[in-house]
């Protein structure tokens, strides 16, 4: 009856050693990934901030101000982007960029909203934080809204808005001991970082259309006509296109072989 006993017990002792291996192998690789996403996740938030850092000293550097960068590397695993040193694209977002735009005025941009795009990042750089982390494409979009864009135009209560994609505008003029709503359709346009708005076919409801009253209307449009800076952008991103958005004039910015860790660029 010994051998019986033996016979049955043994390979139920094999089945319980195992499961326990199997349930020990499975708790270890647990836990090796929770320690490598925590790693991953520290690794990244490391670079995040050594990046945000020095755009934020860029923004200083041109007398600019805005709220904490805020950095995002896309894309998961980060290690394996580290151990290849690339990253398909950065995202950082500056909220109230606000900054000098020419003849002592301020123009402020709620978000820029910045994308760096095939990013080159040697595994040195990460670890030690020297060297150049380095963008061959930088892209980026803001907006000015239209209360602010008619305030830099300075004249009394003219209003903007979007309308097919144009920029359209009205304003109260004087005319004949009367007051008449004129309004017409702007140009914008982009010339050597400078963005040009210029009003064009300008009507007044009521006006009579004689050369007095003509004279009268192109003269009020030349004091609508407004060079606007924008201000300095961070990572040498330069104004390329500007369109009418519903929220106001929305552009874009581009630039290319970023350093994005390099400060005073």
């Amino acid at each position: 009856m010994s051998g019986e006993v033996y016979g049955t017990e043994r390979p139920r002792k094999k089945k319980r050693w195992g499961r326990r291996l199997l349930i020990t192998l499975l708790v270890f690789l647990i836990l090796l990934a929770a320690v490598l996403v925590g790693l991953d996740r520290f690794a990244a938030g490391y670079a995040e901030r050594m990046i945000g850092d020095r755009v934020s000293e860029q923004i200083a550097d041109q007398k600019a101000t805005s709220e904490k960068p805020d950095v995002t590397i896309e894309g998961i695993p980060f290690l394996t982007q580290v151990l290849d040193g690339r990253y398909e694209q950065i995202r950082i977002q500056l909220a109230n960029l606000s900054g000098p735009a020419g003849n002592n005025r301020t123009v402020r941009v709620a978000n820029l909203d910045v994308h760096a795009n095939d990013v080159d990042a040697p595994l040195d750089t990460i670890r030690s934080g020297t060297g150049d982390i380095v963008a061959q494409t930088v892209t980026g979009t803001g907006t000015i809204d239209y209360p602010q864009l008619a305030e830099l135009i300075g004249q009394p209560g003219l209003k903007l808005t979007e309308r097919d994609g144009k920029l359209v505008g009205s304003a109260p003029v004087q005319a004949l001991g009367q007051t008449f709503d004129v309004s017409g359709t702007a140009t914008v346009a982009v010339k050597e970082g400078v963005v040009q708005v210029r009003f064009s076919d300008v009507t007044a409801e009521g006006l009579p259309n004689v050369p007095i009253i003509r004279n009268l209307i192109d003269a009020y449009v030349q004091k609508l006509s407004v060079d606007l800076r924008v201000p300095e952008l961070p990572l040498k991103l330069a104004v390329q296109k500007v369109e009418p958005t519903p929220d106001g004039l929305r552009f874009t910015a581009g630039a290319n072989d970023v350093s994005l860790n390099a400060g005073g660029l």
